[in-house]
């Protein structure tokens, strides 16, 4: 972990899920999201005690567990206040929300034990009740239910995972998302912010997201136009999911089947919401086809 400071009061931690510090005065400081595990936590925690630092609070732009692992071992240790904001707030304290969410239904053993689907509860309080003087959150809802970003008063914004990356759109091609057309309502909106820095949290910080923005919102066409045709002939849920992991050369396995799969699941609804696809029944089986 390398901490960086750019500007007067922000600081991140590169990371692979990088975290943010705001120096509130000398000694207080809220972090932004906390890595992916404990391990992750005590690596935070060692870079704050070597600058004398006290965690007056972390902030989590969203509830994935890359987001949160750290949550507890810092919390246990300094008792620091956690926010969140909206649905988010309640799988941070029952993380066992995620994999079945992802799974939709029980999870399975696997599911529990990765640590990238289910991290360790904490303590968290809704950001919407807490006035934070230099801090401000803005929503950036799509790749989860009420992720924000945080801007600070240097004129810097925290992006969460509103944004994902050149290399991990050109290797995996679908990112999870939750709400496409959510997400695509917040690249909008990103493209009309007026900030110095943009820090993405899987991304190198930035001055400039525009390519990003663009790059991201191709990818949500380009495979919504895929599936579009794939479903020219009736497909089911697992032969579509089959037929993308082919068409995109990727390998199944039980996490990409729940994360994949759920974001298929996602683009599905919304091309069904907009009229471009359909669904019938027919031997007990549900197909899913273009709208005629």
């Amino acid at each position: 972990m390398e901490l960086v400071q750019v500007g007067e009061k922000t600081y991140y931690i590169k990371n692979p899920t990088n975290i943010g510090i705001y120096k509130e005065n000398e000694k207080d400081i809220w972090l932004i999201d906390s890595g992916n595990d404990k391990d992750a936590g005590k690596k935070i925690l060692k870079i704050v005690e070597e600058n004398y630092w006290n965690v007056k609070g972390i902030i989590n732009t969203h509830s994935h567990a890359d987001h949160i692992g750290g949550n507890q071992v810092i919390q246990n240790r300094t008792n620091c206040q956690i926010l969140c904001r909206g649905i988010e707030n309640y799988f941070i304290q029952s993380p066992i929300l995620e994999p079945s969410f992802l799974y939709g239904g029980y999870p399975m053993d696997e599911l529990q034990d990765n640590k990238f689907l289910m991290a360790k509860e904490s303590n968290v309080e809704k950001i919407e009740d807490h006035f934070l003087k230099e801090l401000e959150y803005i929503s950036l809802k799509g790749h989860s239910f009420d992720m924000i970003g945080i801007k600070t008063s240097d004129d810097i914004y925290f992006l969460g995972d509103s944004l994902i990356s050149e290399e991990t759109i050109k290797k995996y091609h679908i990112f999870f998302l939750y709400d496409i057309q959510e997400y695509l309502n917040t690249l909008d909106m990103l493209q009309n912010l007026n900030g110095k820095l943009y820090i993405p949290s899987h991304c190198e910080a930035t001055e400039d997201i525009s390519y990003l923005i663009q790059m991201n919102r191709d990818k949500i066409y380009e495979i919504a136009n895929t599936i579009l045709s794939i479903c020219k002939e009736p497909q089911t849920f697992d032969s579509l999911l089959k037929a993308l992991f082919d068409h995109y050369d990727l390998v199944l396995n039980i996490y990409q089947y729940v994360l994949v799969g759920n974001t298929v699941k996602s683009y599905l609804a919304w091309l069904k919401n907009n009229h471009q696809i359909d669904i019938f029944i027919q031997d007990n089986t549900l197909f899913w086809k273009i709208s005629n």
